[in-house]
């Protein structure tokens, strides 16, 4: 199918959403008028960051808030009619008045008293209470992100230059965060994330095990932050050594109808079109997420590769060229039914298509030419149902909550291939399917206890039920007939149970604030590995572990602490590392999992230091991670009679093992610096030692040395509507058992312009501008060495336009809150996530 039938396809399935919204932003935004307005205090000086509320004395639902600007300014759209207005500002006294809207307004200066000094002092004292309760540690939200206790938090909203693209574009800025060239996600150079939408397990990125492809099905759009949680509590689930990346969708609390609408057009070629809805009226709040994209990428590949036993050299040279579709809905609801207990339910579903194509040439010393093409659809489809109920037994946090969640996922997927790889150099066709299907149910539950003002006990249980069917074939044509591979050809089952409980204490005395928690979890798994070669094995595993956390932390003034955090962490094999069977992963390369392999674990230390202030930020973590039984792939190069042509043949094999132990030190700087209003320099250096012992086949290799990542970008306000994005990333080597990693590097430019009294937003952005981001290894085996280039994707360009309407800045809630407190509360993962 062609890249304009796709495009006409998919536009016939969007224009009707877009004639929808585009009727529902006119009609809202006939209705409203221009108010405008500057916040200042007695002697003209601007007064950023106040709440200012519009409340309709006759319908609340047209009811609206907006929040001052650095420079004291605030707009927003709101119909005719009798307003209530309170304004509230950090050491001002509230101010509260009537005004009758009658047409477009300017409201020229708003004037605020200042506090007095016992006032604003219990004003302070009110402030750190809220701050020991959760014992956290917060930046400004200016900033594009802010540090807290347990995690950092970035503003995907201030992120230029991924406006238009996926949670992959995005990704690429997030500090202590790198997405390899492979495709791959890790935070501190390990790659084992846990990932969570919305603070809960996700359908969405367990559609299939290439992350890369899954991370591309979430649109930028959709995404408001992500959280980086690099030492989780016990409160949460244990996999994960290298962290967790919560993913927090696109909601809002301001009152009414409120939405966006979102599309874009890039090169290489790309088509999205996403909408984010919500609806506040009362007792019920609903939100909807959905759109779809079109895609279509080229990776390149290169390897060269010397046999040492035989002497022959073989060049190989891959193209790849998938051509990708992808409808996403999410949409849910909460619904009060008293002041203290409201229930919320949510479905999402998702739905990728992937058409495939691409060509092997290799070049060997002594066979010659040959080359190897292939075309294929992936099919992968995900839905996901949750569940809740939470109720408050008071208003001082007292609370018990139950939820529940099922996922169900699949990946179909058929490849044809056309191979003439041999010493007579005929041609050859195989037919490759692979079945995959997951079905999970989670259940939990969550208890919080405050004891007196400073100090809370959390407690709870999880249960998860995971069951995945794996099969695969793998045949060839031979005579008009298909002759089946039997050792790459089985069904497989995996099933996996966890039983798990926490509990954990919070308190603070004075400027010392600590959190203290054990998780102990039960693990039960069942293997069916069922190949034609080798026939029906089964195998059980069970662990029961305990995971304990410690938080800690100083505050030496308002504006500085330090804190110093441990816990320990399990690394579960996946499905496909486990089941003892062999797969292609394109030839001459295959994988086997391995039904011996256990668990790795981490105890991971962090000292960290924050210091804020107006116009700069720097939180510098020094970490130790200790990690035993270190899972790593051992590659060998092994023969096997192939079936068609009877001739030994050779492949490279990689399988998992538990290797060793590796020790990783170092520091991980975020910083911030405005040196001027239209100007800020923001990024994250980590600068990190490493040193591994691994044994395998009686053998102990030692590999140590240093790594770097950085990131630096650079945000410039050309004028009031007009900004530009310079985002620079470097990736320092890597070296495993037999494998070394070389550098990578990158740099991305975003601009955009903010057009209709700033509801209408136009970006442009370039991806990868000097076409650099590339993979480069060289394995030295006993038997073979390699180098190998690989490019995911080239560089792209994307022009996007996001349309908002009536868009609040500001929740509900009337109490005052100071700018780095906004949306907190939406931003505690302990308080929306799965334990």
């Amino acid at each position: 199918m062609s890249h304009i039938e796709i495009t006409r396809i998919f536009g016939k399935k969007t224009i009707g959403l877009t004639f929808f919204l585009g009727a529902a932003v006119m009609m809202n935004a006939q209705e409203k008028q221009s108010i405008k307005g500057k916040i200042t205090d007695q002697n003209g000086a601007v007064v950023p960051y106040a709440s200012i509320e519009f409340n309709n004395k006759t319908n609340a639902a047209l009811s609206d808030a907006s929040m001052s600007d650095d420079s004291g300014s605030f707009a927003l759209n709101l119909a005719n009619g009798t307003y209530q207005v309170v304004i509230d500002a950090v050491n001002f006294k509230r101010k509260t008045y009537e005004i009758e809207i009658q047409g477009a307004s300017n409201l020229g200066n708003i004037v605020l008293e200042p506090e007095t000094s016992k006032t604003a002092n219990n004003s302070k004292s009110s402030s750190n209470e809220k701050q020991i309760s959760e014992v956290v540690i917060t930046a400004k939200s200016s900033a594009p992100y802010k540090v807290e206790l347990d995690k950092k938090t970035y503003n995907v909203g201030q992120d230029i230059s991924s406006k238009g693209g996926t949670l992959h574009d995005v990704l690429n800025n997030v500090p202590s965060v790198s997405v390899e060239t492979d495709g791959s996600v890790s935070m501190r150079g390990n790659s084992n994330v846990k990932f969570l939408i919305n603070g809960k397990p996700s359908s969405v990125l367990g559609i299939t095990d290439d992350i890369s492809a899954a991370l591309k099905s979430i649109p930028a759009d959709q995404i408001d932050r992500i959280e980086i949680i690099t030492n989780p509590s016990s409160k949460f689930e244990a996999e994960g050594t290298a962290g967790i990346l919560n993913i927090i969708l696109k909601k809002t609390s301001s009152l009414g109808f409120n939405g966006s609408v979102n599309g874009s057009l890039g090169y290489n070629p790309a088509t999205r079109l996403n909408t984010n809805l919500s609806w506040n009226y009362g007792k019920w709040t609903w939100f909807v997420n959905g759109g779809g994209g079109y895609m279509k990428n080229k990776s390149q590949s290169y390897s060269d590769i010397l046999y040492k036993n035989t002497g022959e050299s073989l060049t190989t040279s891959s193209e790849n060229k998938p051509e990708m579709k992808n409808y996403n809905f999410n949409t849910g609801f909460t619904y009060s039914i008293s002041d203290k207990t409201s229930v919320n339910a949510s479905f999402s579903a998702n739905r990728m298509l992937m058409d495939g194509f691409s060509l092997q040439q290799n070049t060997s010393s002594l066979t010659g030419s040959t080359y190897r093409k292939s075309d294929g659809l992936d099919e992968n489809k995900s839905i996901q149902v949750d569940a809740g109920i939470e109720h408050k037994f008071n208003n001082k946090g007292h609370m018990l909550e139950l939820s529940g969640s099922f996922q169900n996922t699949s990946n179909d997927s058929e490849s044809n291939i056309f191979d003439n790889r041999n010493t007579s150099h005929t041609l050859y066709q195989y037919l490759n399917v692979a079945d995959f299907s997951r079905k999970t149910w989670i259940g939990k539950l969550d208890y919080e206890l405050p004891i007196g003002e400073n100090s809370k006990i959390e407690a709870g249980a999880r249960y998860d039920y995971n069951n995945n069917d794996i099969n695969n074939s793998y045949q060839g044509l031979s005579g008009g007939n298909f002759i089946t591979f039997d050792d790459v050809t089985g069904k497989n089952n995996y099933t996996e149970q966890l039983l798990a409980f926490y509990a954990q204490f919070k308190s603070k005395i004075g400027k010392f604030g600590y959190q203290l928690g054990v998780r102990n979890e039960n693990i039960n798994i069942d293997i069916e590995a069922n190949n034609n070669l080798t026939g029906l094995s089964t195998k059980s595993k069970k662990y029961n572990e305990f995971f304990p956390s410690v938080f800690l932390s100083y505050d030496i003034t308002e504006k500085s602490q330090f804190s110093l955090n441990y816990s320990r962490r399990i690394k579960r094999p996946k499905s496909w590392e486990i089941i003892p069977v062999m797969r292609i992963s394109g030839d001459p390369n295959r994988f086997m999992g391995n039904s011996d392999l256990n668990p790795s674990f981490v105890n991971s230390f962090e000292f960290s230091y924050n210091y804020s202030r107006a116009k700069w930020n720097i939180n510098p973590t020094l970490y130790y991670q200790r990690t035993t039984d270190e899972i790593s792939s051992i590659t060998e190069e092994q023969t096997y009679i192939h079936p068609i042509t009877g001739q030994p043949t050779e492949y490279i094999l990689s399988r998992p093992f538990n290797l060793g132990t590796e020790d990783k030190y170092g520091l991980d700087l975020s910083y911030s610096v405005s040196p001027t209003s239209w100007f800020r320099v923001y990024g994250n250096v980590n600068l990190y030692r490493y040193k591994s012992e691994m044994t395998y086949n009686n053998s102990t290799i030692v590999n140590e040395g240093n790594n770097l990542k950085a990131k630096l970008t650079s945000a410039f306000k050309i004028n009031r509507t007009t900004n530009l994005q310079l985002q620079g990333d470097f990736r320092g080597g890597h070296r495993d058992y037999n494998t070394e990693k070389k550098n990578t590097y990158a740099l991305n430019i975003g601009i955009s312009k903010n057009i209709w009294n700033n509801t209408g937003t136009i970006s442009f952005s370039v991806q990868d501008v000097f076409n650099s981001r590339k993979m480069r290894t060289y394995t030295d085996s006993d038997t073979f060495t390699r180098y190998n280039e690989m490019q995911m994707m080239p560089r792209q360009f994307l022009l996007s336009f996001s349309y908002r309407f009536k868009s609040g800045n500001v929740t509900e809630s009337k109490t005052k809150r100071k700018p780095e407190m906004q949306d907190q509360n939406n931003d505690d993962l302990s308080s929306a996530g799965y334990n």
